[in-house]
C-alpha cells in the first residue's frame, strides 16, 4: 500500500473497483493487502488510483490465439 496520494489521479473506492471489475469487495481488498493492486489508506478506507487498475488489468490479460 502506497501512502502518497497524488492530486492529479482518480482515486477510486474499493466499492467502485469491485463493480467496474465485475468481483465482489473482498476480492479487491485481498488484492490490495496481497500489494497486488497498490492502494492508499485514508482513515479506515482505501482508495485505488484508475491507473492502478489499469496497470493490473494490463498484467493479467491474456492474448487468445
Amino acid at each position: 500500500m502506497d501512502n502518497q496520494i497524488d492530486s492529479n489521479k482518480t482515486y477510486l473506492s474499493v466499492a467502485q473497483v469491485a463493480g467496474h471489475l465485475n468481483v465482489s469487495k473482498m476480492t479487491i481488498y485481498r488484492l490490495v493487502h496481497t500489494g497486488k493492486l497498490p492502494a492508499v489508506r485514508i482513515g479506515q478506507s482505501y482508495r485505488v488510483s484508475e491507473d492502478a487498475v489499469a496497470k493490473y488489468l494490463e498484467g493479467g490479460t491474456v492474448r487468445a490465439t
